[in-house]
């Protein structure tokens, strides 16, 4: 008797949490609808992200684009023929890399031989300019003399992650320090210049030619080596960005027509001049509002993991307010700015989905919950996080199908070099991309490929590649000059 009263009263409370999960979806659309962008939508987006690239590329129009389609003077991909030992240097935040890569050309192979990681002191990020590159420069010498490389002079790929305005492959201009930086004497000054000066005033040991390097233009080069129609380079992590191979005739702001170059698009910035109002949710602008640079990369504060979480969690507070959640208990903690960051998003999502792992998650944020909570969590967690794959997919798409019209293509095969914890980490992320941007670029073979390192490998490949095209042209001008000789001995 005992036993048939606990299985009534256990298929009584299944029936409620059905009953309750059913009237909760058909309520759930109204605040998921927003985020859900139909494939026209999406067309749309890549359709003016397309005009705006268009836009910055231009040599008047450039200045008020949003999109800042920045030349990075690297005027080619590996060919398969590079080789040698190199040196990376990778700056981006309160610690840097010294690598030593060797490129292996008989193995189609980028190793990393070594590396070291070193710090910077808080107070060095606010002092002097001249005392933080004579800190590099130590560092670098460190790593040269420990590692035996005393007496060799070799290239150098320089990645530092701050906004530069870049004006030949050996040249970058600070636009400004970012990240707690503030060293004075650098902005508005030549960073490799800097670097150099460094070098010489410790007379110790001597550096080759040296290649400036933003990380998407190192996560493209790092996977062009492997395959040779990599010709993109996209991370979609922390932020988000691509680069692409442009045809020169189209950058108005380099001299020259010939060939092409790598442009970084800084992508992230599409939708600071309001552009994208239309498809941002509530939600977006108050993570906009609430961030430290508010009205300007929209489009990577609706894409990227440093916000996702946060507009997960902003849904979720909303969602509580009204009841719908949590028998509308809010924890402190889930009221809390920056509570649910994005990596929590992955356990609701994965396949591997379990109670325990949920359980964990909304325990840690001190809410009491049931099943029919835990499940709409993942509802918002998969709406949010599929926006930002289509969205993605859209920009991607609208660089595909510009390499195709460029190049006046019926069909363009290309690969995308990926980059970023988003891409890498998100269980269902790379799949969505992929479905759409088959869809929003039908004429378009996409492979995408991760990159290894490329802010470290991809930094030296990039200096391989100057050196070839470097010696490529030595060897034009040997031979021009030869045959200017034969001709005039033979007139």
């Amino acid at each position: 008797m005992r036993e048939s009263k606990c299985s009534s009263s256990t298929i009584k409370v299944h029936l409620e949490l059905e009953y309750r999960e059913i009237r909760l979806s058909l309520k759930l659309q109204g605040y998921l609808e927003p985020f859900q962008l139909s494939l026209e939508k999406l067309q749309e987006v890549s359709h003016r992200l397309r005009r705006d690239m268009t836009r910055g590329l231009g040599k008047h129009s450039h200045h008020n684009a949003p999109v800042k389609m920045l030349p990075t003077f690297v005027r080619a991909t590996p060919d398969g023929t590079e080789k040698g030992d190199f040196l990376a240097l990778d700056l981006g935040g309160t610690h840097f890399r010294v690598l030593h890569v060797r490129v292996v050309e008989e193995e189609q192979k980028v190793l990393k031989m070594d590396s070291q990681i070193c710090t910077i002191p808080t107070d060095m990020m606010l002092g002097p300019g001249q005392q933080l590159f004579d800190h590099i420069a130590a560092c670098l010498g460190d790593f040269i003399s420990s590692r035996n490389l005393k007496g060799q002079t070799l290239p150098l790929g320089f990645t530092f992650s701050f906004p530069c305005e870049q004006k030949e492959i050996d040249k970058s201009i600070l636009i400004r320090w970012t990240k707690g930086f503030k060293c004075s004497g650098v902005e508005g000054e030549d960073v490799v210049k800097l670097l150099k000066e460094a070098i010489q005033r410790r007379g110790d040991y001597e550096i080759g030619t040296v290649a400036m390097v933003n990380d998407t233009v190192g996560t493209m080069m790092s996977c062009g080596y492997r395959d040779q129609s990599c010709e993109i380079g996209m991370i979609i992590g922390t932020g988000t960005n691509a680069c692409y191979m442009e045809e020169m005739k189209n950058v108005k702001r380099v001299e020259g027509e010939d060939g092409r170059m790598c442009i970084n698009t800084e992508w992230g910035g599409f939708g600071d001049d309001g552009s994208l109002k239309d498809i941002q949710t509530t939600f977006d602008v108050m993570v906009d509002e609430a961030s430290v640079n508010p009205g300007v990369h929209i489009f990577e504060k609706m894409i990227s993991g440093m916000y996702l979480g946060e507009i997960v969690r902003l849904l979720l507070v909303k969602l509580t307010e009204d009841k719908f959640l949590f028998s509308g208990q809010a924890s402190e903690t889930l009221l809390m700015p920056g509570s649910f960051e994005t990596n929590v998003i992955y356990p609701f999502i994965s396949a591997e989905h379990s109670l325990e792992n949920v359980e964990h998650i909304l325990t840690k944020l001190g809410l009491k919950w049931d099943e029919v909570d835990a499940r709409v969590v993942r509802v918002c967690c998969d709406t949010i996080s599929s926006r930002s794959a289509r969205l993605c997919a859209a920009a991607l798409a609208a660089i595909t199908n510009r390499i195709r019209n460029n190049r006046k293509l019926g069909h363009l095969k290309t690969t995308v070099g990926v980059d970023g914890t988003v891409y890498k980490k998100h269980p269902n992320f790379g799949e969505e991309l992929q479905a759409t941007v088959r869809l929003l670029a039908p004429a378009c073979h996409i492979t995408f490929m991760v990159s290894e390192d490329g802010s470290g490998k991809g930094a030296a490949m990039v200096t391989a590649v100057a050196q070839r095209l470097a010696r490529q042209s030595r060897l034009l001008e040997d031979n021009i000059t030869v045959l200017k000789v034969q001709i005039i001995f033979e007139t």
